[in-house]
């Protein structure tokens, strides 16, 4: 695995892309070289202001502290732990989120160690040396190592409640295909996806993947929004959670922090769903899912 950087810089930075794929060789890409921090340096540019939520340091020690939790489970298990207490360490609105450079700079350049580890394929019985592949490191936000983490958590969030976040990211399929969909913006869709995993509706990677083809199917004819609409959001929660950060001490290790204090996801339109889904998923196609054949067929 590659290393830990050296000489890290005091402050987060932005990596643009053409800058960021100069940087993915081979041997980065195969755990066998680190990235030149004090090179990436000079090129990244530094984030606008003074605020505190711009700080290496907090979000390197989540990095360091989740390897060495599950240092002896798969490195999957890191993604429930980190993706919650990421996304509170970054306090980050959406605009700030879809910029691609913040998130280059994360994994090139501080740390391309915790991608190589979380990410890194088994070995292949041809002989081959594994590879990470390099949209790990500069990537759409549903791959890359770091941004799919944030994003799992500011849309499975429910409000201030980051438990929904830590049931999807126990799942890969929900980061896998289910963070590709456009529905899951919608609140009362994603909290009720979780709730059918919670309740035990949907159990297996396949069944998830068939749930998320199936609701993806029917909300190109259904408007999910207004069969269950969302509370009204206010931006003010989020705003203030931001401010937050300047005397914010770090984030909980081992009990859940909270997030901003929105309205959670009204829970009337979370149920609809609940049920609705509940019949989609019993019509759809499951691989290894006998289908029973009603008489009438």
């Amino acid at each position: 695995m590659t290393d830990k950087p050296v000489h890290l810089p005091e402050r987060l930075a932005l990596l643009s892309d053409l800058n960021a794929a100069s940087y993915l060789t081979e041997g980065l890409l195969a755990g066998k070289e680190n990235v030149p921090a004090m090179a990436l340096g000079k090129i990244a540019d530094p984030l606008p202001g003074d605020q505190a939520r711009a700080a290496l340091g907090p979000v390197r020690d989540l990095v360091d502290e989740v390897m060495y939790r599950c240092r002896d489970d798969k490195p999957t298990k890191a993604d429930a732990w980190l993706a919650p207490r990421l996304h509170a360490t970054l306090r980050l609105d959406r605009r700030e989120a879809a910029d691609r450079r913040r998130w280059n700079h994360l994994t090139l350049g501080v740390a391309p160690d915790y991608v190589t580890w979380r990410h890194m394929p088994e070995p292949k019985q041809d002989g081959k040396a594994p590879m990470v592949t390099a949209n790990r490191f500069r990537g759409a936000h549903h791959t890359q190592a770091f941004a799919r983490l944030w994003w799992a958590a500011e849309l499975f969030r429910n409000g201030p409640d980051y438990g929904p976040v830590v049931t999807a990211c126990t799942h890969q399929d929900m980061l896998n295909t289910v963070l590709r969909l456009d529905a899951i913006d919608h609140r009362p869709t994603a909290q009720a996806m979780v709730r059918l995993i919670e309740r035990g509706t949907v159990r297996t990677g396949r069944e998830i993947n068939a749930l998320a083809s199936a609701v993806n199917t029917s909300a190109a004819t259904l408007m999910y929004d207004v069969v269950a609409p969302d509370a009204e959001r206010d931006g003010e929660p989020l705003r203030q959670w931001i401010e937050a950060s300047e005397w914010a001490g770090p984030v909980t290790r081992d009990i859940l922090p909270e997030g901003p204090d929105d309205a959670p996801a009204p829970e009337e339109s979370v149920e609809r769903l609940v049920d609705y889904f509940s019949e989609l998923f019993e019509d759809a196609r499951v691989r290894g899912r006998v289908q029973t054949v009603s008489e009438n067929d």
